[in-house]
């Protein structure tokens, strides 16, 4: 990102929930979010208690991202997007008891990426590796064992992991030529393709290393440990698909966007009465979902948690609501009260799902004429005039927040007529 474009003031996103055709809105700022990451990435590890081999790769690493952004600046949010990166550098915005493992897993996250483009300006060594190096990039996981003294990364993808009885040599390459799937231990190391495609840009991920994925806000689940709730990928891949095909038919703006945030959806279980979903502002890229046996639910939930992506980025470059967090409002979706900032994630969230039935609607798609869709559609309604009227009543909007609000007021209006 350039430096006028990271000091400019934010232009107020007047499309963020539902985009107009051909917005770029929600492209811009996730680009500004991105942007806000690149000095967090020359700073990342400042202060904290390291081990010496840890602080020697630090130094190392700070002078090498210091290079990168010298020699192609543009390159640093292309890094920062992807979500295993992105990822650990919020998790570092302040100490944890695991600050140094996540430390060890950025850095050799990073030196993963150059090392299979071919920008490393030489071999580098990590001397304090961590446990595991996943690429979301290359869809492949590497488990280290727990004697690995270091690992030595090179261009054109070469990876070479040393041990007391020797060099293990890998391949991103070879790695990548194999099937979704793949997996193989040799000399205690574990590499494996444990992603899976799903749509376009889009992967079921069979490994997480996001540090907060089992910590959970909401009162009916508990945390979100990767579970295929005894269903094949493909039983997942599937319907998820279609949902995706069902946003393309009838919301291709919005699709476009889901394109560009979800890289990569983590299964947590299958329930068949009920659908669980979760997604992180740290995590941006990766969401949470059980399955379900509803189309129409798959497709809510995809909406609904790619929703939550889209604004925890705006969240990562302004407040929105002054009086974000306190005090706090009954939630037309949650059964505990909740602040504003809760209450505008599901209204934002809710919308285009309004959106998407009403299109469908329109269009005479068969599951609109299915026993239940219109009760469905009008139950979203209720839910998003619930909680668009607490927004709209008590929020403090910032002068960028004005524009979301006003954006929900005029669907407020839209339904409400409907409704009439």
């Amino acid at each position: 990102m350039p430096p006028a474009l990271a000091t400019r003031p934010i232009e107020p996103p007047e499309d963020l929930t539902i985009p107009a055709a051909g917005s770029e809105t929600a492209k811009g700022v996730l680009s500004r979010a991105l942007g806000r990451l690149v000095p967090e990435l020359l700073g990342v590890g400042q202060g904290l208690a390291l081990s010496a081999e840890a602080r020697a790769d630090l130094a190392v690493f700070q002078a090498l991202v210091r290079e990168v952004a010298r020699k192609n600046p543009g390159s640093l949010p292309s890094v920062l997007r992807r979500t295993a990166m992105g990822t650990l550098v919020r998790c570092l915005r302040a100490p944890r008891p695991d600050s140094e493992a996540l430390l060890r897993e950025l850095i050799g996250v990073f030196l993963l990426h150059l090392a299979r483009a071919s920008a490393l300006p030489r071999a580098i060594r990590q001397k304090a590796p961590p446990k595991q190096l996943v690429s979301t990039t290359a869809c492949i996981s590497i488990g280290l064992p727990e004697d690995t003294r270091a690992v030595v990364f090179e261009n054109e993808g070469k990876i070479g992991i040393e041990r007391a009885d020797g060099v293990k040599a890998l391949s991103l390459q070879a790695l990548e030529a194999q099937p979704p799937g793949y997996s193989e231990t040799r000399a205690g190391v574990t590499v494996s393709r444990p992603f899976f495609p799903i749509d376009g840009g889009t992967v079921l991920a069979l490994v997480d290393t996001n540090p907060l994925a089992m910590v959970e806000a909401h009162p009916d689940k508990e945390g979100n440990a990767i579970d295929l709730g005894g269903k094949s990928v493909t039983e997942w891949t599937r319907p998820l698909s279609e949902a995706l095909g069902l946003v393309r038919e009838h919301l291709p703006d919005l699709r476009g966007e889901i394109e560009l945030f979800v890289q990569q959806i983590v299964p947590v279980g299958y329930h068949d009465e009920k659908h669980l979903s979760a997604s992180y502002q740290e995590a941006i890229g990766t969401i949470y979902m059980s399955l379900h046996p509803s189309l129409m639910t798959m497709a809510e939930a995809v909406i609904h948690e790619f929703s939550h992506n889209k604004i925890n980025a705006l969240f990562e470059i302004d407040p929105v609501l002054e009086n974000a967090f306190s005090p706090l409002y009954t939630s037309p979706v949650r059964p505990d009260p909740r602040p504003l900032h809760g209450v505008l994630l599901a209204v934002h969230a809710f919308l285009p799902v309004a959106r998407l039935y009403e299109r469908m609607i329109e269009a005479g798609h068969p599951l609109a004429k299915a026993p239940g869709f219109s009760e469905r559609f009008a139950r979203i309604r209720q839910i998003n005039a619930e909680g668009a009227e607490v927004i709209l009543e008590n929020g403090k909007p910032t002068r960028v927040g004005k524009a979301v609000l006003d954006e929900i007021q005029r669907w407020h209006a839209h339904y409400e007529k409907m409704d009439a």
